[in-house]
């Protein structure tokens, strides 16, 4: 499936919520359906700076398939985790490089997170472009 078709899906699904408390509470269920990291990926190597809260990535693969696991210790954030975790997860690192998570604004995220989860999240869409980024420059 194409990034942009999942970002399609992401915007549907939130269309069906009418008020912010039931999609903040919808990211909340996202979250909790999040694989767990082993403690040994709760690392201060996998830990995403720039994060209020706790975000540990993992991201392996390869520049043709990159995996992207993550948790936080925050119930929200863990939500904006498995929103991008389902995004840019089995896609290309070329593909998580050239897409901007259009998501974010087009169901309204961009105006209803607090500024210091807004920044938590460009921490991560950065650590895990950055990522990406080695993995193609490994493969070349």
């Amino acid at each position: 499936m194409q990034l942009s078709d999942r970002q399609q899906e992401i915007i549907e699904e939130f269309q069906f919520f009418d008020s912010w408390m039931d999609k903040y509470q919808y990211l909340i269920d996202l979250g909790k359906e999040l694989d767990p990291l082993e403690d040994a990926e709760k690392s201060e190597n996998n830990l995403v700076r720039g994060c209020q809260s706790q975000v540990w990535m993992v991201v392996d693969g390869d520049a043709d398939h990159v995996t992207v696991r993550a948790n936080s210790d925050a119930a929200i954030v863990s939500g904006l985790i498995a929103l991008v975790v389902r995004l840019y997860s089995d896609a290309s690192a070329e593909d998580i490089i050239k897409t901007d998570p259009e998501f974010v604004e087009a169901i309204g995220l961009s105006q209803h997170l607090s500024p210091t989860r807004a920044n938590g999240l460009a921490s991560m869409l950065q650590r895990l472009k950055a990522e990406a980024a080695q993995l193609v420059a490994k493969s070349s």
